[in-house]
């Protein structure tokens, strides 16, 4: 009872009317406003509340302060069937057109509450969105369907709920440790033309939301060696999902969908007093999960809800941040940032992924910080990430080709007051 009270009261909040979704697969680029502005580097850096989703070590605190932002995400999602000359029998061939994905603005919110307990020691408490995806290819024009089973798409949301505290070793180093309370929801609509596949087939589809929650935990360190040069690193542990019931004929291992490691490491510079540059490292992990990582050819050996069942065939992604940001006054931050990654979807798992196109490899970012009194700091970061297009082989109809693209673009406002 207790837990489904927690999980009812961080949906209500996070999840009930919102749908998040992400940039690095279906990871956030980075969290916090300021982070955000500069492409979500800054793992070495203390720069506000949310700080302490990048990096535990990173939570700084001035006496007590609470942070509440909103970001407005727009993706741009569609994919693409070529005509064919010759079919083959026992293929599926996708209707040959070019396909939007409706819905395409999201809200995505966060809060942060802190206290500084003394002069060593931070607490507090941060819910955010950690990522997710969604597609939605109407099929009230085209009753079939992408997959001749009507409206197609997914909505995969996931939510943190982070307890944090740090310490101060020593005037260089700080640790940091998060334990993490994860909610995640998905649903799955016009996928009845797998059922053949499927090892569970009426729970493959249209079965309306589930839910599923699991732990984890987040630690991190950061060090200053001198007056200019600063490093920092967090690792966040994989976490053990509970299935999705509703979906154990979807998703490898009954049901499966737990999330995967992730650490990041970074550093800061300041080229001169009021110019800094910082660089991160990020890995997430997708090949530890078997729903993610399971390429489409397993779909002809073991049936999809099985531990070997098909999934997206994501690889694991290494992200590089650049960041810069510039003290224009006493009160005044501006940002700018770039990031790049190899997207995870190989050429030959295209024909799924059409429900998750997760291909984004560039972000370009800007941002800035102004004091507005003495207690009251506002944020605010866009980015923008170009078009990229993943295109492949069909691989229930070899001879047709297939494409998924995405471009996507977001704005986004915090406010941090003191109590």
């Amino acid at each position: 009872m207790k837990n489904k009270l927690v999980s009812g009261l961080a949906l209500t909040f996070t999840l009930g009317s919102f749908n998040v979704l992400a940039t690095n697969g279906y990871f956030t680029h980075g969290y916090g406003m300021t982070h955000k502005g500069m492409a979500g580097a800054g793992v070495a850096l203390s720069e506000e509340l949310m700080s302490g989703a990048n990096n535990p070590a990173s939570f700084s605190v001035n006496d007590t302060e609470i942070s509440v932002g909103l970001e407005l995400f727009s993706p741009d999602r569609k994919y693409t069937a070529s005509s064919v000359d010759t079919f083959y029998p026992n293929a599926l061939y996708l209707e040959a057109k070019t396909q939007k994905s409706d819905n395409t603005l999201f809200a995505i919110p966060e809060f942060a509450i802190g206290h500084q307990l003394n002069d060593k020691i931070n607490i507090g408490l941060l819910v955010y969105g950690n990522g997710g995806m969604n597609t939605d290819y109407n099929a009230e024009s085209e009753p079939e369907g992408t997959f001749y089973a009507g409206t197609t798409g997914v909505d995969l949301k996931q939510m943190f709920i982070s307890p944090t505290i740090n310490y101060q070793l020593n005037e260089q180093t700080k640790v940091g440790v998060s334990p993490i309370y994860v909610v995640q929801q998905f649903k799955a609509t016009g996928l009845g033309n797998f059922a053949p596949f499927s090892q569970s087939p009426q729970a493959l589809t249209n079965n309306g939301t589930d839910t599923s929650t699991g732990l984890g935990v987040q630690v991190g360190i950061t060090q200053t060696l001198g007056t200019s040069f600063s490093w920092g690193a967090s690792y966040r542990s994989s976490v053990s999902m509970d299935e999705f019931d509703s979906y154990k004929g979807l998703f490898a291992e009954n049901g499966g969908f737990d999330l995967p490691s992730s650490i990041q490491i970074g550093a800061a510079y300041k080229l001169t007093p009021t110019n800094q540059v910082v660089f991160d490292w990020q890995k997430i992990n997708y090949s530890e999960v078997k729903s993610i990582a399971n390429p489409m050819s397993n779909l002809m050996s073991a049936p999809l809800g099985a531990s070997a069942g098909a999934g997206f065939g994501w690889e694991d992604m290494d992200i590089y941040k650049l960041g810069y940001q510039w003290q224009r006054t006493a009160k005044q931050k501006i940002r700018f940032g770039v990031s790049y990654t190899q997207q995870p979807i190989p050429s030959s798992e295209v024909l799924f992924n059409i429900l998750a196109p997760g291909v984004q490899e560039w972000h370009f970012t800007t941002g800035f910080s102004h004091e507005v009194s003495e207690k009251v700091q506002l944020n605010a970061m866009a980015f923008y990430s170009p078009a990229k297009k993943v295109s492949g082989a069909n691989f229930l109809a070899p001879n047709q080709q297939l494409s998924i693209e995405m471009q996507q673009s977001g704005v986004g406002v915090s406010i941090v007051w003191g109590i």
